[in-house]
């Protein structure tokens, strides 16, 4: 039986310190009209839009009255982690708003976020471990992975009285909301602040080991109960084109995640303090999405002599086209804050090559613009040019897990996309052993991380015990909504 640490009921001590600030800034009257604006619909499709089924025409009312304590409660009730997501998610649920089908949305995620924050300033948000009678029917789980969806399953299953282990490979937990997230998104000390609720509650972490290297999977089988796999869709898109093994072309992840350390203070040489610099360097970002956004906000911050991001799709339109129609989410043009600092955003051009200098290292690359015609893209004859760069970016997402000893122990085979298999209930084929988050789904949001690692949560727990009380945000085989 893998040992659980006890705790008393207790306030969470880390605590944000400028909440006050941001709050009188934005203004608590201000705040509460925009909760007002909510219509308290007869059929919410910010719910169905949302994977977490958010109760947010609820916490909207609840903040519009001045009943804060009561709003955290709410939103509490459907996500683990609201102040993740309400930094993070590209929020469905704005789009699917009713109100904004003639005005502008109600501004959920603000709301989302001045509640949790609110909360852990004033010590609402606390630990909550399982009573003597659940910690006694409980049983040893493994979760793999701590990003999101393995941080809502560990703490989901904790809660219902098993002894969580949540095994790392880095050295501290949080997955790639610590080293894939910049600090300028998303401050560590607010996953920090969680882990120590989920620590007090009793999930036990153990960091720095690579199941199925450090630990067989045969052992860890032997171990647990259950086993929540949660490691990610980690396997990045390359780019084959002439010239992409020059020195001076990373994977966005790669160079994230070395910033993220230089900034949480890890030990790491080079130049700037990081192998891989944007100082001084005439940067080219390849992908046009929040990874590439990343990339550009940190590059900026390490001073770049300049940042260009390229994306091959055309700009999108300004307001949401007639094939996208409401409530779904449109691809429409948006400014992130790392764009409002700077760089230049290219669309609608294609690499064509990568050209080096007598050093071996990147100097410039060769694009050519292109057309979208019946879903292909055409070149477009005479447009051939050469953008200046000495260090490449690589977003343009992910294709998949990573398919090593963890999954060949458990005698595991990915599926034509990348994915481990699963049924509608998280379950893979090895009795026991549950998947969640992109692992399972392939490359998504985080609100469907954590709605997936509860569900998973719930259907392990099942497993366990025979019934479960836990809630199930969605089953695997769910989709966003769709025009």
């Amino acid at each position: 039986m893998t040992p659980r640490r006890t705790a008393a009921r207790r306030p969470i001590d880390i605590r944000i310190q400028d909440w006050r600030e941001v709050y009188l800034e934005f203004g608590a009257a201000d705040l509460e009209r925009q909760a007002g604006r909510c219509l308290d619909c007869g059929i919410p499709f910010c719910h169905h839009s949302c994977p977490l089924g958010n109760l947010i025409p609820e916490w909207n009312d609840l903040v519009r009255r001045q009943h804060w304590l009561d709003a955290v409660v709410r939103l509490h009730a459907t996500n683990n982690f609201p102040e993740f997501t309400g930094r993070l998610c590209p929020a469905p649920c704005e789009s699917a708003c009713v109100v904004g089908i003639n005005s502008d949305p109600v501004a959920i995620k603000q709301v989302e976020v001045e509640i949790i924050d609110r909360a852990f300033a004033e010590g609402w948000v606390v630990a909550e471990p399982p009573g003597p009678v659940a910690v006694a029917a409980g049983q040893p789980v493994a979760v793999v992975g701590s990003g999101p969806a393995g941080l809502a399953a560990a703490q989901q299953l904790t809660r219902a009285g098993h002894a969580v282990t949540v095994f790392e490979e880095a050295d501290q937990p949080g997955g790639l909301l610590r080293y894939g997230i910049p600090e300028f998104k998303l401050e560590k000390r607010l996953l920090d602040r969680r882990l120590e609720q989920m620590r007090a509650e009793g999930t036990v972490f153990r960091c720095g080991v690579r199941v199925g290297a450090d630990l067989r999977p045969e052992a860890l089988l032997a171990e647990f109960r259950a086993v929540i796999l949660a490691c990610g869709a980690r396997v990045p898109r390359g780019l084959p084109v002439p010239g992409a093994d020059l020195a001076g072309i990373h994977q966005a992840m790669e160079f994230l995640t070395l910033a993220n350390r230089v900034v949480a203070g890890g030990v790491v040489t080079g130049e700037a303090g990081s192998p891989v610099s944007a100082r001084d360097r005439h940067v080219v970002i390849i992908g046009g999405g929040d990874t590439g956004a990343d990339c550009l906000g940190t590059a900026h911050r390490q001073g770049a002599a300049s940042v260009t991001q390229l994306e091959i799709l055309p700009r999108p339109p300004d307001r949401r086209p007639g094939s996208q129609p409401w409530p779904t989410y449109p691809m429409i043009f948006r400014t992130s804050s790392a764009h409002e600092e700077g760089g230049e955003r290219v669309y609608a051009v294609s690499t064509r090559e990568f050209v080096g200098d007598e050093t071996g290292r990147v100097r410039a690359l060769r694009l050519v613009e292109v057309d979208l015609a019946d879903g292909r893209m055409t070149p477009r004859p005479g447009t051939e040019r050469e953008v200046r760069c000495d260090l490449v970016l690589l977003a343009m997402g992910f294709t998949g897990a990573e398919d090593g000893p963890l999954l060949t122990g458990l005698s595991v085979v990915l599926d034509e996309r990348g994915r481990v298999p699963r049924d509608d209930r998280y379950a893979t084929p090895v009795p026991g052993v549950f998947v969640a988050g992109d692992m399972g789904r392939g490359q998504s949001l985080i609100v469907w991380a954590i709605a997936e690692g509860r569900s998973a949560a719930a259907a392990a727990d099942r497993y366990l015990s025979g019934e479960t009380s836990l809630p199930v945000a969605i089953p695997a085989s769910a989709t966003p909504l769709r025009a």
